[in-house]
């Protein structure tokens, strides 16, 4: 049996065992595939994980950068107080239009707030909104404005927020120091700031499962 297989049917395993069947995320699951979204969400496990840190923060204000069709943001909704709130960016507006479809299916839509448009830009306007600093920030984008998205995540989070950020591994090629793809090179530059930024403590973990081999990095702003 090669890695990939073992990797998918311990995923099935760990999910038969810890996340029992859940049809609203079936659902959007679903409509993601019949709208031809990509299937690059986090995989299930993933998004436990998320709900999870969500709820050992205790975060009240969430911010998620890439919404996608809303899988992972009904994760993350659902770890909220009744008061909390998560507010999810998505360049794509198609995207964001199933998005809040599957969130209101999911009975979040006064707790999700799909943003559509340049994350660059509505972070911004976040910040000219007066928009409450953030507990737990996710940023699962573009990889090579990363750097950016950091920057922005460091300015809008509270003093010991969580900053979460998705498929820094990208099959070891983050490693690579030769390849011209932007998005390992987004990566890399991440990375660096990570290391370099005294406000931020972090790590990065590998991860192998359905969505094959690839890493998160977590941070703690001081």
């Amino acid at each position: 049996m090669g890695n990939k297989s073992i990797w998918h049917d311990v995923d099935s395993y760990f999910i038969d065992k810890l996340l029992p069947f859940d049809p609203t995320l079936e659902h959007v699951l679903k409509a993601n595939r019949e709208a031809g979204i990509p299937e690059i969400e986090v995989s299930p496990t993933q998004g436990k994980l998320l709900y999870l840190l969500a709820k050992i923060k205790g975060a009240e204000n969430v911010l998620e950068i890439g919404t996608l069709g809303g899988y992972s943001s009904i994760w993350l909704a659902r770890a909220l107080p009744e008061a909390g709130k998560v507010y999810t960016l998505e360049i794509n507006q198609e995207y964001a239009n199933i998005a809040e479809e599957n969130i209101r299916h999911a009975g979040f839509q006064d707790k999700v707030d799909v943003i559509a448009g340049k994350a660059l830009d509505t972070l911004a306007s976040l910040k000219e909104k007066g928009v409450p600093p953030f507990d737990l920030i996710f940023i699962d984008a573009d990889k090579q404005n990363n750097p950016h998205y950091l920057k922005w995540a460091l300015n809008l989070a509270n003093s010991g927020a969580l900053i979460v950020a998705d498929n820094v591994v990208r099959n070891g090629e983050v490693i690579n120091e030769q390849r011209t793809d932007e998005q390992i090179r987004g990566i890399r530059r991440f990375m660096d700031m990570l290391e370099n930024e005294p406000l931020i403590e972090s790590t990065a973990i590998q991860t192998v499962g359905q969505k094959g081999y690839d890493g998160f990095a977590i941070g703690v702003v001081k």
